[in-house]
């Protein structure tokens, strides 16, 4: 048997589609023996049956696509050990913390609509992304799979995932927190039931919205790095005077913030206060952010003796930077925060959520008086805007080509890691190509309303230059 993919399912960091147009149980069938074949494959001297850690989140296609991805995981030969439904960081940490599991496939469609579902995979405790991806389609259009007879078994982790998160307020006086009053919003996304179990544990009052898992998602949509999605939480928190709230993604990989005043704590702003904290005891440590985020924060983990490290957007690429240098946090504005001082180096909203608790305790600052202590930068949302897929790419490099050999004098610094990034007197002003859509993504900080302006102008005199223009802002 071989199977053929639709060309827009298997994409750079996951694997996405439409549940009755471009995604079903054959794909899932197909995913999970080619994905089985690699990893019996590179097994070398390894197990005969390596075993595979498999979750669910909370979509109604979900357990039907868990199905057939089972079904085709075993047929390749290898063990599954089926978690069920919870949040990715759940699947991820079912990986990482048993030596008797080689990798792991989480089903989920993360913030996308309810229509959508997707695979999010790990490999050998390493993340499955970009050439991996396609060589699972070539497997599949050749039929190259091993044949075998697996065995499946059905664990309960919950608790012990819900404990191990728990120690990230070790060392802190749990009188320090017993005060404490947070809101919680899991979106009806998959991290509602393992929410629930950890604030049952947690020191403090805590308050939760909307933790009945509903792949339907009745009461927002589960992105919180779209402010309109933390409503009901600013409405929470102000109602009952908290000291902070914490929103969850669709599976609990991305986590949003406000603090007591009902302000927004983006990504890159809550990295500022976890870098405070750990760059307490990892002096000198490299914290890494993407191209994406706030000079502030770059600033900011320097001036605590940190080493800030620019570098691509895209959690794989992110985690795959974080084991080459050894850096022990690294963070994204999409809100993927990772942890790896006294965790595993994986993206964990809950996680990160009980980190924000432990760092204020720490730092004998509320989170509302961390918040305040940023600068006050003004800087664009991230404007997306639609350009051909062949396009994309080509319109970077042509705008790179013309920075870097004849930059003009306002220009200070061009940085390449990931698109364009450039440095001005007035601030800096960001253009990249999407990896999973086609779009081009630009966004601009400054420290004053006459110089994002001129960097806005700038991006788009860039843009004309290479024939294209900043069009009408389309979503993720």
């Amino acid at each position: 048997m071989k199977h053929t993919f639709d060309p827009t399912v298997l994409r750079e960091y996951d694997i996405r589609g439409i549940i009755g147009e471009t995604l079903g149980p054959d794909d899932a069938r197909a995913i999970g023996r080619s994905f089985g074949t690699l990893l019996i494959r590179a097994s070398g001297e390894g197990p005969a049956s390596p075993t595979i850690a498999v979750g669910y989140d909370g979509r109604v296609s979900s357990p039907m696509l868990e199905h057939a991805l089972v079904e085709g995981l075993t047929a390749s030969g290898c063990n599954v050990r089926r978690i069920g439904m919870g949040a990715t960081p759940m699947l991820y940490y079912a990986e990482a913390s048993s030596e008797e599991v080689h990798g792991g496939i989480q089903i989920t469609g993360s913030h996308n609509p309810p229509n959508y579902n997707g695979f999010k995979m790990v490999f050998q405790g390493r993340p499955f992304f970009g050439a991996d991806i396609q060589e699972l389609g070539k497997l599949a259009a050749a039929g190259d799979w091993t044949d075998g007879a697996g065995e499946v078994e059905t664990v309960q982790i919950m608790d012990e995932y819900v404990d191990r998160m728990l120690e990230g307020l070790s060392g802190i006086d749990v009188e320090a927190l017993s005060g404490i009053k947070v809101g919680w919003d899991a979106g009806n996304g998959a991290a509602g039931p393992a929410l629930e179990a950890l604030a049952a544990k947690l020191p403090g009052e805590h308050h939760l919205l909307f933790t009945d898992v509903d792949g339907h998602f009745p009461n927002h949509h589960p992105d919180p790095t779209v402010e309109a999605n933390l409503a009901d939480l600013r409405a929470l928190v102000a109602e009952k005077k908290l000291d902070f709230g914490v929103a969850f993604d669709g599976d609990g990989d991305r986590i949003g913030a406000i603090d007591g005043e009902g302000r927004v704590i983006w990504g890159d702003q809550l990295l500022m206060i976890y870098a405070e904290d750990v760059l307490k005891t990892h002096k000198g440590a490299t914290v890494i952010a993407d191209v994406k985020a706030s000079r502030a924060l770059f600033d900011n983990v320097a001036a605590h003796g940190g080493k800030p490290l620019m570098w691509k957007t895209g959690h794989s690429l992110i985690k795959s930077k974080m084991k080459e240098t050894g850096s022990p946090l690294a963070g994204e504005m999409s809100g993927h925060v990772f942890f790896a001082d006294t965790y595993y180096g994986f993206d964990d909203a809950l996680y990160a959520g009980i980190r924000l608790l432990a760092a204020s305790a720490r730092l004998g600052k509320s989170v509302t008086e961390l918040k305040s202590a940023m600068p006050d930068m003004l800087n664009t949302p991230e404007m997306r805007f639609q350009v051909d897929e062949a396009r994309k790419f080509p319109a970077i490099a042509e705008v790179t080509e013309r920075l870097t050999t004849d930059p003009g004098p306002q220009v200070e610094e061009v940085n390449a890691t990931d698109g364009v990034r450039v440095n001005t007197k007035d601030g800096w002003w960001l253009l990249r190509a999407s990896n999973t859509q086609d779009v081009l993504v630009a966004r601009a900080e400054s420290d004053s309303e006459d110089g994002l302006e001129r960097l806005i102008a700038q991006i788009d005199e860039q843009l004309s230059l290479s024939g294209l223009e900043r069009g009408e802002s389309v979503g993720h």
